[in-house]
């Protein structure tokens, strides 16, 4: 049985995906799912895919059944750059105007309700959408959409949610956990789920050894309107490890979001063994 892999083309997903572009052959019993963050979500609910690193919101979004790598997450040094709301006011001042909400991320959805609502106590007009229309006052961007939109300057302000996150709880933000089904723990897929584990933690560390080279291979697959020392830079703002503290950030996001009614339950975590 084939091991089924969502697989992200956002330029965050680069060092998880490297390696597998142009050599989905290597990896025989391993099949390759690009779309979205929003689609594996579904896909992991639905059980049409086995593991991705999706929004971290789906774990609480089906408790019970999924386990998390305990190694590995998407995480920033205090800004991540491709999760940001851009704004045609101050935030303060988006109290019953109307914000677009990305349909590609419910992560980065609850996470700006959650902001909006409990840190500065106000509700706006929510809409849903990709990209921002020009009755919009404000729209959140995420991937290589927000990173493009920063070199724009189509809006007056700009807020990237990994700062307005850690301002406020002190904790980096964990946008995107590795997210695995419990069917693929069956004895005939874990063995293909270990080894591709491996290879995962071994293509971060040849991604952080040689990027240049990384970027070469992602970027022929994945193009994006962005300079290379852009792109290059964006990497130094990330990081991949799902240390404690990042995983009491989850726990204090999930919290919140049941709280709020945006998840039924606080799941409790569980992580590969």
């Amino acid at each position: 049985m084939t091991l089924r892999v969502g697989r992200i083309p956002f330029l965050v997903c680069a060092p998880f995906f490297f390696n597998s572009v142009g050599r989905e052959k290597e990896f025989s019993e391993v099949e390759f799912v690009d779309g979205p963050p929003s689609a594996h979500s579904i896909g992991l609910r639905d059980g049409s895919i086995h593991l991705s690193p999706a929004s971290s919101i789906t774990f609480a979004q089906k408790p019970g059944a999924f386990v998390l790598s305990p190694v590995l997450c998407t995480s920033c040094s205090f800004e991540v750059r491709s999760v940001k709301l851009f704004s045609r006011y101050p935030i303060e001042e988006l109290s019953g105007k109307r914000v677009r909400m990305t349909s590609q991320s419910k992560t980065s959805v609850t996470l700006l309700r959650i902001l909006l609502e409990k840190r500065y106590g106000f509700r706006p007009e929510y809409v849903q959408g990709l990209a921002a229309e020009e009755s919009d006052d404000a729209c959140l961007l995420i991937g290589d959409l927000a990173l493009e939109e920063n070199e724009r300057h189509r809006f007056a302000f700009s807020y990237d949610l990994g700062s307005l996150w850690q301002e406020w709880q002190g904790l980096p933000f964990v946008f995107g956990a590795w997210l695995i089904s419990k069917d693929a723990l069956q004895p005939h897929l874990r063995p293909v789920l270990d080894d591709y584990m491996a290879r995962l933690e071994n293509g971060i560390r040849e991604f952080r050894e040689n990027p240049s080279k990384a970027l070469d291979v992602w970027l022929a697959k994945y193009p994006v309107n962005l300079s290379r020392p852009l792109i290059e830079d964006y990497f130094s703002f990330l990081d991949y490890h799902f240390t404690d503290e990042r995983k009491h950030s989850l726990t204090i996001f999930f919290k919140l979001a049941a709280e709020m009614g945006l998840v039924e339950t606080v799941p409790p975590m569980e992580f590969l063994e």
